[in-house]
């Protein structure tokens, strides 16, 4: 696993010593260049689904939709199809965006469940515990389900205006945990949803703090490393996974974590049931409930994780209620990353279907219609045909 820190400015350690704004222009200016249409594709034999079937969608996420970069599909643990741009491979390590903040949640709930954390305890955050100071109510479980009350603003308009893009682009690289924790309260604990980044930095800065009493950086994303690599990502098989830590040692969990499009298909198996691919629980099953469990503030989203439900707060669902499934849970990340996942629809332990790419918020609707409809398609060949069981197993 590959440690980077991302110190005021610039990324350092491991990672090129580069301005941030150099690192990051490449990719800002991706969407520039005219998009190749021809997905270089790979497709196994998966016992129970009719890949023809869905096939004309999976070509759709490349062929009418804005700058898709790679694309999964595993049924029952198997790979039913993977599809890439030309130009990107297994080699490459996908960013997560958002998407981290599903990863941060299971590394949290494995500390709930050893009894290092509790989930309704007032949060572990001695900043907040002066005499009067009423984020002291604050518990785990509002932070995981974003209604913690403290003042944020995740998009600004002009982008500028975004504690979010201040704090990863602009200068608060050197310890975003401090600031976060600093902010005022904007709602009463408990009481709004506010998607928030930062909170889920706060998250990150929980489970360093109870891994570690040190404060020295390297010191601090050591211990994050080392117990992400010991209860998450070795025993569900990433091998890939390359975390990103700011100047204080803390793991930008709401937002930068890189891996492969495979080790993205073995997260998505582990937000199916738990499980790694040869059936291995991971995620202990009952906080991968919690996860899944609407929030009271926002009914489309639990544990720093979406869900496919409606009733969403801001009226507009991020997902596709109308087609089902119900117990569809996603991971997703800005520009276009998701992750989903659905026991229920496929045969054995359900349909895992991954999207990787760099497509504007404005264009993204039909990109996730079209996901939507590739379990619509596998959901009702489900229902017409029992699946039989077969398929190799995502290794």
């Amino acid at each position: 696993m590959r440690l980077a820190f991302m110190g005021a400015h610039r990324i350092v350690g491991i990672m090129p010593r580069k301005p941030i704004l150099a690192v990051l222009l490449p990719l800002l200016l991706a969407t520039t260049a005219a998009p190749v249409r021809a997905p270089i594709a790979q497709h196994g034999g998966c016992a129970g689904i009719d890949l023809s079937a869905v096939q004309p969608n999976l070509d759709a996420l490349f062929t009418q939709r804005p700058e898709t970069r790679a694309v999964l599909l595993l049924s029952n643990g198997c790979v039913a199809a993977k599809m890439y741009e030309p130009g990107y491979s297994d080699a490459n390590r996908f960013i997560s965006w958002s998407m981290a903040k599903t990863v941060t949640a299971m590394l949290v709930g494995m500390l709930v469940t050893d009894g290092k954390l509790s989930l309704d305890a007032p949060a572990p955050i001695a900043e907040w515990r002066r005499p009067g100071d009423r984020r002291a109510t604050i518990s785990l479980r509002m932070l995981l389900q974003m209604r913690s009350g403290l003042r944020h603003t995740e998009v600004g308009d002009p982008v500028e205006k975004s504690d979010t893009n201040q704090v990863l682009f602009v200068g608060g690289t050197q310890d975003m945990a401090a600031r976060a924790i600093a902010q005022p309260l904007e709602a009463a604990p408990g009481a709004t949803f506010e998607y928030s980044s930062l909170t889920t930095v706060i998250l990150a800065e929980i489970v360093t703090r109870a891994l570690t009493p040190s404060r020295d950086p390297r010191v601090r994303a050591t211990a994050y490393r080392d117990f992400a690599q010991a209860r998450l990502f070795g025993p569900a098989g990433v091998t890939s996974a390359a975390l990103e830590f700011d100047g204080a040692g803390t793991q930008i969990g709401g937002s930068i974590i890189r891996m492969t499009l495979d080790d993205w298909g073995r997260m998505g198996m582990l937000l199916l049931d738990g499980k790694a691919a040869n059936g291995r629980q991971v995620v202990p099953p009952e906080w991968l409930a919690f996860m899944k469990t609407p929030s009271p503030t926002n009914a489309e989203y639990g544990g720093q994780t979406w869900l496919n439900r409606a009733g969403g707060a801001d009226g507009t669902p991020s997902l596709f209620p109308s087609k089902g499934p119900a117990d569809l849970a996603a991971m997703e990340g800005h520009l276009g990353q998701f992750v989903m996942a659905s026991p229920s629809v496929g045969p054995g332990r359900g349909t895992v279907l991954i999207r990787l790419g760099h497509t504007d918020e404005g264009k993204m609707h039909p990109v996730v219609e079209t996901m939507g409809d590739v379990f619509g398609v596998i959901g009702s060949a489900k229902k017409s045909s029992p699946a039989r069981g077969g398929g190799s197993a995502q290794r």
